[in-house]
């Protein structure tokens, strides 16, 4: 009898095959808030990731660390900081990396945008 504890879709791979398989930005209804989607490849060894919102001007507005994750598939709240309003377009950018952050072996990145009636909530 052969018991099978993942599908098959879902077998821990090496480090060598871990990517990021989702990113998704949903802007909360006040604009002020993002919630982030991030699914990565079923792994061995837990990769870290750096993620980061950007301004379509390339100006930082939040920052997020992912140590050594247990999960697959993850969700986070971040904050839209330093601006006087949230309203425009933003790139969410996601480095997943093992050993040294300065060199991911994966990189993804999405634009997303809060419009004014989000804003206003």
């Amino acid at each position: 009898m052969n018991i099978d504890f993942f599908d098959s879709k879902d077998v821990p791979q090496p480090r060598a095959n871990i990517k990021i398989e989702r990113l998704e930005a949903k802007p909360y209804p006040d604009g002020w808030r993002i919630k982030l989607m991030i699914d990565v490849t079923p792994f061995q060894d837990r990769p870290s990731l750096e993620v980061r919102v950007l301004t379509a001007q390339g100006r930082e507005v939040a920052e997020l660390s992912i140590i050594e994750t247990m999960h697959r598939a993850m969700e986070f709240t971040v904050h839209v900081r330093g601006v006087s309003s949230p309203v425009g377009d933003y790139v969410v950018e996601a480095d997943l990396y093992y050993d040294d952050r300065a060199t991911p072996q994966d990189k993804q990145q999405i634009p997303f945008s809060i419009q004014p009636a989000a804003a206003n909530n």
